[in-house]
């Protein structure tokens, strides 16, 4: 399982009824946005191409600007991980 972070941009304009249909799609999970237009949403898949498929989804919704990736996380990549490894990313997204 992969789950990814993603900036959504509109124009404040048309920001509830972007945020209406981030809510309502089946490709995402929306979380928070601002009144200059950007949210924050997270989608999850088993695989980057399932990723990439609903990412396109989002990217069709209309008055979207774009949809840009931030973070990714794969459940395999955190099995694999070390215990510094895993203290220092927590450490890090503590710090955000």
């Amino acid at each position: 399982m992969n789950i990814s972070s993603v900036v959504v941009q509109t124009v404040p304009k048309f920001l509830d009824e972007v945020v209406e249909a981030l809510k309502n799609s089946d490709a995402c999970d929306y979380h928070l946005h601002d009144e200059k237009g950007r949210v924050i949403i997270t989608i999850e898949g088993n695989g980057v191409s399932e990723e990439l498929e609903k990412l396109r989804v989002v990217e069709a919704i209309p008055h979207v600007i774009a949809a840009d990736m931030q973070m990714a996380y794969s459940e395999d990549e955190l099995r694999n991980m070390n215990l510094h490894e895993l203290d220092k990313m927590l450490s890090h997204l503590k710090a955000l």
